[in-house]
């Protein structure tokens, strides 16, 4: 397997202050988001059974095998910020897949930090280019440059973990 190249530090990485802080949010982008804006969406792209992301095997139990995708996209003003990734292994049953499910156009995030039993893992960082599939799928929401900063971080309930991957779009740097 490649190594993957999700690093825990942004370290001395040259980047806007905006991003940065969007990138070090420790709490939820579904809350941040309501705050930095007077209309907020979340719209669902896509959402069913598919196979996890190469480098997604080294986040947890989704590996290769057989996961529940969900990609949604977070709108602020009209404007798309941040493109959603997220994989849910479909070999565990349990609450989580149940709710990922029923969500529809409504925000993960805003489960993931107020159901009391989640466990956040660390965050990871990774600047990537139109080699990686979620560039190009959040390429295809608004026009981008030559590369987009993303981060993911997996979060466990019980026996299931599900990683979620963000990748940020340039409007939010409009955003405080």
């Amino acid at each position: 397997m490649k190594r993957s190249k999700w690093r825990t530090r942004l370290g001395g990485v040259a980047c806007d202050p905006i991003l940065r802080s969007w990138l070090t949010e420790p709490d939820s982008l579904t809350a941040r988001c309501q705050r930095a804006c007077t209309d907020f969406r979340v719209r669902l792209l896509n959402f069913g059974k598919g196979r996890a992301l190469a480098d997604e095997s080294a986040g947890g139990e989704a590996g290769r095998g057989l996961a529940w995708v969900r990609e949604v996209v977070l709108e602020c003003d009209g404007r798309p910020v941040i493109f959603a990734h997220t994989t849910l292994s479909a070999a565990t049953h349990g609450r989580l897949s149940r709710w990922m499910a029923g969500l529809g156009n409504r925000s993960l995030g805003s489960l993931l930090f107020t159901y009391p039993g989640f466990l956040r893992g660390r965050i990871e960082f990774q600047r990537i280019d139109g080699r990686h599939p979620l560039y190009r799928r959040a390429a295809a929401l608004c026009p981008v440059g030559e590369t987009l900063w993303a981060r993911r971080s997996l979060h466990r309930l019980e026996n299931q973990q599900v990683l979620v991957t963000e990748v940020f779009l340039p409007a939010a740097q409009a955003f405080k």
